[in-house]
């Protein structure tokens, strides 16, 4: 039924391994919110909640009027949804993927390819690589939220090369030297960095163990003798080995960037950019593509000499991946999170107490709306009735649409939403 264009969802849950257990997930309380009838197991992780049209997790329709059943089968029937530039731009595919994550335990080492290089993976490693497209993808914190993120500066990979003689090993002396004296030659910095991390990526897997262990030994008895092992990043390395022992990935905490995000603050994460989120419940929005190149801190399919070839080697402070919201000047509610790529844009929401009417205001594109906190009844003439709308409910909103929300909850209603702004 093409005249209802705005409607709810309900998402797929992916219960992967590191993802919060029971209601202790972010994930389950969401989907618990935006559905009471919804069963949620105590001993099961809820990893990742899937907001729009990926074949791996399509959204249904929550709209009996409507005959297809799942967003993606919808958007094929009315691509005039996307709005014309966005169909026109992206062959009439939804160009996102909106996602909340609980992180439980560490998620792997990884980076995501550039277009060229996932058509390449996925031409030749179709079972690891499961599609051709990009996937930058943009992290926003919902509680305080941990990730390692981009290489750290030189300075910093040189004082625990120092100060860690098992970190120093794996790497070895002549990789190590070449680091420092690249310092201050930018090329010769990148060159002998790719050398470092290659060097230690690719140790034999013996050597890093008892590297590992003897480190880990260490730390261990510094920390119980009441030492500061902060120049070993100790704290750090010893939850990572309680979650993977003897994982190569365990040293990866001296060459990225430790980053901490409070609500609301995001880090952008663009192609061949190292990274792994640690610990915390997060929303996330990415190109629509599921290509994830791993290189520790998992049991998955291991990709090293890709991961080591494919990485931006560029060192910098964590304050640098740290992406900032930019007020919206025509609506005092909106914060606007707008990375350097065209496949999608997040829009912060924050409604006030004292505000009982709220128009969520059209735009050229189709979005997906997440109720965050608070209750509104939602009417658009696209809708042909009234939505309820509470913590938890998720909307799909065609193109130029809008919605005139009628707030009743005392604290105000906060939501995120997800577009492509070309």
């Amino acid at each position: 039924m093409e005249g209802v264009r705005v409607f709810p969802l309900t998402c797929a849950v992916q219960n992967y391994s590191w993802g919060k257990v029971g209601l202790d997930s972010e994930v389950a309380k969401l989907v618990v919110g935006g559905d009471p009838l919804a069963v949620i197991e105590e001993g099961k992780p809820y990893a990742e909640l899937w907001m729009g049209a990926h074949p791996k997790g399509d959204s249904q329709i929550k709209d009996n009027r409507i005959a297809q059943t799942t967003l993606g089968q919808w958007i094929a029937h009315f691509p005039a949804c996307l709005g014309s530039k966005v169909k026109d731009s992206f062959q009439g595919q939804l160009p996102f993927l909106f996602k909340v994550l609980s992180v439980n335990t560490a998620l792997s080492i990884q980076a995501h390819p550039n277009r060229e290089l996932a058509a390449h993976l996925h031409s030749q490693f179709p079972e690891h690589y499961p599609d051709d497209n990009h996937k930058p993808e943009m992290a926003i914190a919902l509680t305080h939220f941990q990730g390692l993120c981009g290489f750290r500066p030189v300075e910093e990979i040189l004082g625990f090369l120092k100060a860690v003689p098992e970190f120093h090993a794996l790497v070895g002396n002549e990789a190590a030297e070449e680091l420092r004296r690249g310092v201050g030659d930018a090329d010769r910095t990148k060159r002998a960095l790719k050398k470092c991390f290659t060097r230690m990526m690719n140790c034999e897997k013996k050597v890093f163990v008892d590297q590992l262990n003897m480190l880990v030994k260490r730390v261990t008895e510094e920390g119980a003798a009441g030492k500061d092992t902060s120049s070993s990043n100790g704290e750090l390395l010893l939850r990572l080995h309680s979650q993977y022992p003897g994982d190569i990935g365990c040293f990866s905490i001296y060459f990225l960037n430790h980053v901490v995000l409070d609500p609301n603050q995001a880090m952008f994460l663009g192609a061949n950019e190292p990274h792994a989120y640690l610990y915390g419940d997060c929303i996330e929005c990415m190109a629509c593509s599921d290509n994830t190149v791993r290189a520790g801190l998992t049991p998955k399919y291991l990709d090293v000499n890709t991961l080591c070839e494919m990485l931006t080697y560029d060192p910098a402070p964590s304050a640098a991946k740290m992406f900032p919201a930019v007020p919206d000047h025509s609506d005092p509610c909106v914060s606007v999170y707008d990375p350097p790529v065209p496949d999608f844009t997040v829009m912060r929401i924050q409604v006030p107490a004292a505000m009982k009417q709220y128009t969520v205001a059209a735009v050229d594109s189709a979005s997906v709306l997440l109720v965050i906190a608070g209750d509104a009844t939602a009417t658009s003439a696209a809708a042909l009735s009234d939505v309820t709308l509470r913590r938890g409910t998720v909307l799909f909103v065609s193109a130029n649409e809008s919605l005139l929300l009628h707030v009743t909850s005392a604290a105000g209603v906060t939501m995120f939403r997800a577009c492509c702004l070309l």
